[in-house]
C-alpha cells in the first residue's frame, strides 16, 4: 500500500528542509538559499543549496535533486518506507501502519475533508450573495474587515436557510455528517441542526491548510448562548494540537524568527489587516505543550499576547505554567501584556504595526521572569509565606524537561528569593557581604549584566569554584590545568591564582595578592553561586558542576576556532582547511 499523499505533506509541511538537511551538512545562509559542500561528493567549493520555499536540493556538481524524502534515502541509504518513518518521528508525528482500519481511517478523512471543503466554500459565499448575511457584513464592517481579509481567512457567515443541509444529507451518509461536528441532533425536534447557524464562522485548517474546524462568533446578544463556540473534537480535530492561521503564519517563518501568539480569531485578522501576518491563535482552551512544540518547529520566540484584563492575565499564567515545560536553550517564550481594555486587534488598529511590535520589544517579559515576578506579589514578611513561595518556584522548574534551562531557571528564581531574603544564607558569606542594593543600584546592576556575555558568566562560575573550593582542586587539578579562560581579567586572575598557589599545591586563596576588584567581580556575576551553596559539602556534585563549566569553556574554545576556519574556508578554499575543520567538529561532537 501507499502512504496516504496527506500524510506525506504533512511530513514536509512540518520539517523544513533546512533542518533535515543540516543534520549531515554544514549550511550557511546566502541570500533566501543554503548553500553548503556536496555530501553526495569531496570538494572544495560548495555547490550544494537548499531551498525551505521550493522544499528542495539541488546539488550543482552531482546533479543530485530532491526533497526531504529523497535526501534521506540518499545519504542515508534507506528505502522509502523507512525514510518516511524517520522523518515522521523526527516531525513528532505517529508512525503510519497500513491496515484495514487505516484505508477506512483514509476513506473517511477524505470524506470529512471534502464537507467541510463544501461547507466553508458554500456559506463564505453566502456572506457575499445572500440577504440574511446584512447583520454578519455589518459586523464585521464595523470590526474594520476589507474584502480582502474576509476572503483571506475564508470567513462566512451560517445563514437559518436549510438548503444547504437537504443538499448534504444527500450527498453524504449520516454517520459521516455526524462525524464532523458540524451538525447535531435535537432529541426534542427529532432533527439535526446546524451547531453554527446564525454565526460567522472561521474556517479552522490543519498545517496543509485543509479546513477541520470552525469557530462561530454569534451576532445577537443571547444570554444562553455562548458568545464563541468550537467545533466539537473530533477524530481529525484535537483543539490542544492545532492552532489558528498555522498554516499561514508557518510559511513565514524563513524570514520571522518570532510569533505573536493571541486568544482571538478576531486578533489573528486584525494584526494580519495591519500586515503582522506572524500570528496564531490557540482555540478556546488553555495553551497545551502539543502546541508550544509544533511552534518550535518553526520559530526561535514565541510571544504570547492576550487581553489586557483580568481573564487575559489569568490564561496567560495558565500557558506560562503550561509552556515552561517545554522551553529548550535555543527557543525563547516571552508574555506581552497590552494596556488596559485593550486586546491584540483594538490595539494594533489603533496604534499601527510599527507601534505595536515597537511595543512587544520593549515590554515583553521572559516566561521565567513573569511567572517570579507574578508569585512575588502575593508574599509577605511571614516564614510560612516565604516559604510556600519558594516552594511553588522549586515545583515550577522541577516540571521543565530540558536539564540545562530547569538548573537556570532554577538558580534565577532561588537568586531573586535570596534577593528577598537577604540574611537567609549568613553563614556562607563570612567571606563576601554583599550590601543591601538601592533602586539605582539594583538598575546599575542590570545594565551591568546585560553586557555581559554568557561566556564571561561562565568563567565567573569557573573562577567561582576555585576560589571556594580550593582544597578539592588541588586534588583534581588534572580537571583545569588544560582550560583556557577568554576575557582578559578573567585570564589575569586565573593565572595569578594558579602561579602563586603553585597550581594549587598551596591553596590559601586567602593569602593571595590579587586586586580585590578582580575577585568581587567574580562573587558577584558567578551564576553558579546559588548552586555551589547548596552543594559546598558535597565534594561529588561539585566536580561534576566543574566538568560541565571546563567542558562548556572548551566548546567555545572550538565554536571560535570554527567560526574562523569556516570564514578562512571561505576564502582559500583549502582542502588542508576543510579537512582541519572536519575534525574540529567531530570534538565539538564528542564534547
Amino acid at each position: 500500500m501507499k502512504y496516504p499523499k496527506e500524510y506525506l505533506q504533512e511530513i514536509k509541511t512540518r520539517l523544513k528542509i533546512s533542518t533535515v538537511v543540516s543534520k549531515t551538512v554544514s549550511l550557511k545562509k546566502r541570500g533566501k538559499e543554503y548553500v553548503g559542500l556536496s555530501p553526495f561528493k569531496t570538494e572544495k567549493t560548495p555547490s550544494f543549496t537548499v531551498n525551505d520555499e521550493k522544499e528542495f536540493y539541488h546539488c550543482f556538481s552531482t546533479a543530485e535533486h530532491g526533497n526531504i524524502f529523497d535526501f534521506v534515502m540518499k545519504t542515508q541509504n534507506l528505502k522509502f518506507g523507512e525514510s518516511v518513518k524517520y522523518l515522521s518521528n523526527l516531525a513528532g508525528m505517529r508512525p503510519y501502519t497500513f491496515s484495514k482500519e487505516d484505508k477506512i481511517r483514509e476513506e473517511k478523512w477524505n470524506k470529512y475533508k471534502l464537507l467541510y471543503e463544501k461547507y466553508v466554500e458554500f456559506y463564505h459565499k453566502t456572506l457575499f450573495k445572500s440577504s440574511l448575511a446584512k447583520d454578519a457584513k455589518d459586523y464585521l464592517k464595523n470590526r474594520g474587515l476589507t474584502i480582502d481579509e474576509v476572503k483571506k481567512f475564508k470567513i462566512g457567515y451560517v445563514s437559518n436557510d436549510e438548503k444547504f443541509k437537504d443538499e448534504i444529507f444527500k450527498e453524504f451518509t449520516e454517520s459521516e455528517i455526524r462525524d464532523t461536528g458540524l451538525f447535531y441532533f435535537d432529541e426534542n425536534k427529532k432533527k439535526y441542526v446546524d451547531r453554527f447557524r446564525e454565526r460567522v464562522i472561521f474556517p479552522i485548517n490543519n498545517i496543509s491548510g485543509d479546513p477541520i474546524a470552525l469557530g462561530g462568533r454569534i451576532l445577537k446578544d443571547n444570554k444562553y448562548l455562548a458568545k464563541y463556540i468550537n467545533s466539537p473534537e473530533t477524530t481529525f480535530f484535537k483543539k490542544g494540537s492545532n492552532l489558528y492561521n498555522l498554516d499561514i503564519a508557518r510559511k513565514l517563518s524563513n524570514n520571522a524568527d518570532k510569533i505573536f501568539l493571541v486568544e482571538g480569531y478576531m486578533d489573528v485578522v486584525g494584526l494580519s489587516k495591519n500586515r503582522v501576518d506572524n500570528v496564531v491563535a490557540n482555540l478556546g482552551t488553555s495553551l497545551t505543550t502539543r502546541q508550544i512544540l509544533i511552534l518550535n518547529q518553526f520559530f526561535q520566540h514565541i510571544i504570547v499576547c492576550f487581553d489586557g484584563d483580568e481573564s487575559g492575565y489569568k490564561a496567560a499564567l495558565r500557558a506560562a505554567e503550561n509552556s515552561i515545560i517545554e522551553l529548550k536553550p535555543e527557543k525563547e517564550i516571552s508574555f506581552l501584556f497590552l494596556p488596559d481594555n485593550h486586546d491584540p486587534d483594538s490595539f494594533v488598529n489603533e496604534k499601527g504595526k510599527d507601534f505595536f511590535e515597537d511595543f512587544s520589544i520593549n515590554n515583553s517579559v521572559p516566561i521565567h521572569k513573569f511567572i517570579f515576578n507574578h508569585y512575588s506579589r502575593g508574599i509577605d514578611d511571614k516564614p510560612s509565606s516565604r516559604a510556600v513561595f519558594e516552594k511553588k518556584l522549586r515545583l515550577i522548574s522541577s516540571t521543565i524537561k530540558d536539564e540545562f534551562i530547569r538548573k537556570y531557571v532554577l538558580e534565577y528564581f532561588l537568586g531573586k528569593v535570596s534577593e528577598l531574603t537577604p540574611n537567609t544564607n549568613f553563614k556562607y558569606k563570612k567571606n563576601y557581604n554583599k550590601p543591601a542594593k538601592s533602586l539605582k543600584s539594583t538598575q546599575n546592576y542590570y545594565n551591568e549584566t546585560k553586557s555581559l556575555k554568557a561566556i564571561d558568566i561562565k568563567e565567573f562560575s569557573f573562577l567561582y569554584v576555585l576560589l571556594k573550593k580550593s582544597e578539592l582542586i588541588k586534588d583534581n587539578f588534572n580537571l583545569i590545568e588544560n582550560v583556557k579562560l577568554f576575557s582578559s581579567e578573567n585570564k589575569l586572575l586565573f593565572s595569578e591564582i594558579k602561579n602563586q598557589t603553585n597550581n594549587f599545591e598551596n591553596n590559601d586563596i586567602e593569602s593571595l595578592k590579587i586586586e580585590q576588584s578582580l575577585i568581587d567581580r567574580v562573587f558577584k556575576y558567578a551564576s553558579i553561586k546559588h548552586i555551589l551553596v547548596k552543594n559546598l559539602n558535597d565534594d561529588q556534585k561539585i566536580l561534576e558542576i566543574l566538568s560541565e563549566l571546563v567542558r562548556d569553556l572548551k566548546n567555545y574554545e572550538l565554536e571560535l576556532r570554527i567560526t574562523d576556519l569556516e570564514s578562512r574556508l571561505s576564502k582559500d578554499l583549502s582542502e588542508a582547511t576543510f579537512n582541519e575543520l572536519k575534525e574540529l567538529k567531530k570534538q565539538q561532537k564528542i564534547n
